[in-house]
């Protein structure tokens, strides 16, 4: 399957917002009066409930044998259906709190919410803090749940980003203050995320917070010469981590080793090719029956793709670009109401979710390189689906905020 028609709403939408440009302070009001749910972007609502909903019966279908199978579950087929429901829960209760939540406020709060994230990530490499798992030292025990800090540091990186941008317009064409400072903070972050290791959210952090500097303004010059760093510098990624070296070369040729390096990739593809246009059927599945690792969370779109076939793939890729493409339309209204740290989140929101959901899919597809990520508010893991909830609460905030003062509102 090819993404590059499914992509074409998502760059055109770049392109627009880019060219309504970025030229002064953001402005705003206090909100107190709330208007009426009509005030929210309704494709937008839709889509993320279709796919947390598909995603809560897709998790449960792949799960029911690894959780009848496992002593860690108590051989409890519901286990990882009951988590999910309670981290969606968590999630949907989180993000209408931070629907209330005025944009102004979260502007003024980005520099210490990025500073929490770098904390964060800092506890996570101390052992006896940071909880190690299959050789990745990414999580934080909390009582008896874990929790990824890197998920959230998404989020923070994008209003963290927004609020550079804002607040460094005036410079921002300059390669030296604009682009280096920012540059610096990312590399910071990065180092901390490939200690972990965790390359694949390095990837997406770096991507929200060189796309944000490329919608407010740092000249395209400057993101060849980084796309050239990054072609010279990933080889050398390549050699100097072991493990991403194996990925790559069991990516290339899976099937030289189905049973080793090739093992996921092999089963996915296998998994695709079973369900053809329509699919087995819901429950069906004979690939997550310990065939596919982790079929319930990096692997999930693998398993949608035998139970519904291609069209429910179709169904899954549309919504995504769907969500995507509103996100940016949602910056872009913003933009023009020179709301430009409102409308630098959206689509830097749009653009985590676009690139994540995208590197995720191309896994399971094998157009890109085996790499542990979950799909966007649909796989299991309560660090992520709390982290998309949020970040669609402020999606949402954005929208009521922007069509309020269309009408002539107070925000």
């Amino acid at each position: 399957m090819s993404f590059s028609s499914s992509l074409t709403g998502v760059f055109s939408g770049i392109a627009a917002s880019r060219s309504d440009g970025i030229a002064a302070r953001t402005a705003g009001r206090l909100a107190k009066p709330y208007g009426p749910v009509s005030e929210i972007d309704p494709m937008l609502a839709w889509s993320a409930v279709i796919l947390l909903t598909l995603g809560l019966v897709m998790v449960y279908s792949a799960s029911i044998a690894t959780a009848e199978g496992s002593a860690y579950t108590n051989y409890q087929a519901e286990y990882f259906l009951i988590r999910h429901m309670l981290f969606l829960g968590v999630g949907l209760v989180g993000g209408l709190l931070v629907f209330h939540v005025r944009m102004e406020l979260w502007q003024r709060a980005a520099p210490w919410l990025f500073l929490i994230g770098v904390v964060l990530l800092v506890l996570v490499l101390i052992p006896g803090i940071g909880h190690k798992v299959g050789g990745s030292r990414r999580w934080l025990v909390l009582g008896p749940l874990s929790f990824q800090p890197s998920e959230l540091v998404k989020l923070f990186v994008a209003i963290y980003a927004a609020d550079y941008t804002v607040r460094k317009l005036d410079v921002m064409g300059s390669f030296k203050k604009g682009f280096m400072p920012m540059m610096g903070v990312i590399l910071f972050v990065g180092c901390l995320l490939l200690s972990e290791p965790d390359f694949g959210a390095f990837v997406v952090v770096a991507s929200i917070a060189f796309g944000v500097l490329f919608l407010g303004g740092v000249g395209l010059r400057v993101f060849l010469l980084l796309g050239l760093a990054a072609c010279v510098s990933f080889p050398l990624l390549i050699w100097i981590f072991p493990y991403m070296r194996a990925r790559i070369l069991g990516f290339m040729d899976p099937w030289a080793d189905p049973f080793g390096d090739g093992y996921q990739l092999t089963h996915a593809l296998i998994a695709f090719g079973r369900g053809e246009w329509f699919g087995v059927g819901l429950g069906g599945s004979i690939e997550k029956l310990f065939y596919l690792p982790e079929s319930h969370t990096d692997f999930l779109l693998a398993v949608i793709a035998e139970e519904l076939g291609f069209v429910g793939v179709f169904v899954v890729v549309t919504l995504f670009v769907l969500l995507v493409q509103r996100a940016f339309v949602i910056g872009r209204e913003a933009i023009r109401l020179e709301r430009y740290f409102s409308g630098l989140v959206a689509q830097a929101i749009g653009l985590w979710i676009g690139v994540q959901a995208f590197i995720s899919m191309g896994v399971n597809m094998g157009l890109l390189p085996t790499k542990g990520f979950t799909l966007p508010m649909m796989s299991y893991g309560g660090s992520s689906l709390l982290a998309t909830c949020l970040a669609l609460g402020i999606l949402l905030r954005i929208d009521w905020e922007t069509r309020v003062l269309k009408r002539g509102g107070n925000v």
